[in-house]
């Protein structure tokens, strides 16, 4: 079993933090401008939205951290890595037998399809709306930790995937869109799970290069 260290990082650590950050922010404001009854003020107002996706997506974070302690317990898995000279981050970052997996966490409700028009390219919809910019975030990070593994000065694929929580994703097969696929968290584990070239004295080692790389966010 792989030891879980500071060095894996915290999911969901970097989103948790912005919440916080805009929650201060907007209690500051009330409480300056309202010295009264800020108090009273705050008890009763809602966080508003953005606050609430914030921790929303970093509880997805930590859901799927979750499910690949519990079922992957032999691969390791960074969490939560910042993007060098960049405020993104890359939600996690997996060593497994089939090589590094970058995978990209979101939380949302409703059904997923993949639709593939005649004419155009095909769109990612959840609920109906256009999430497509969504596989165009993940190809960048996915260009970035090529980048590092080659540095490392190792021959080994990396594939980008979204992992989904809360979401309806269809019951046969798994979807994939641009050479993309996408998860849940149990597929997500049955595909880092599947057997690979990747020793695992390989897989330890390029995990330490690229937490070097990638430091907790």
């Amino acid at each position: 079993m792989i030891e879980r260290t500071a060095t894996n990082g915290r999911a969901g650590a970097s989103a948790r933090r912005e919440g916080a950050r805009r929650k201060a922010q907007r209690e500051a404001r009330v409480r300056e401008r309202h010295p009264r009854i800020g108090g009273v003020i705050l008890a009763l107002q809602e966080a508003p939205q953005h606050e609430r996706s914030w921790a929303r997506g970093a509880g997805g974070e930590e859901l799927v951290a979750q499910a690949l302690t519990k079922h992957c317990p032999d691969i390791p898995v960074l969490h939560d890595r910042r993007i060098p000279s960049s405020r993104a981050n890359i939600d996690h970052i997996a060593i497994a037998a089939t090589g590094v997996w970058v995978i990209d966490t979101k939380r949302y409700k409703g059904k997923l399809q993949v639709a593939k028009p005649l004419f155009g390219k095909p769109m990612l919809k959840v609920a109906g709306r256009d999430r497509s910019k969504l596989v165009d975030g993940l190809a960048k990070q996915v260009d970035l930790v090529t980048a590092a593994v080659a540095d490392i000065g190792l021959a080994v694929p990396v594939h980008g995937c979204l992992c989904f929580v809360d979401t309806e994703l269809p019951l046969l097969g798994t979807p994939s869109i641009s050479g993309v696929r996408i998860f849940g968290r149990r597929g997500l584990a049955r595909q880092l799970n599947a057997a690979g070239g990747l020793a695992p004295d390989a897989a330890a080692a390029l995990a330490t290069g690229l937490a070097e790389r990638f430091e907790a966010a």
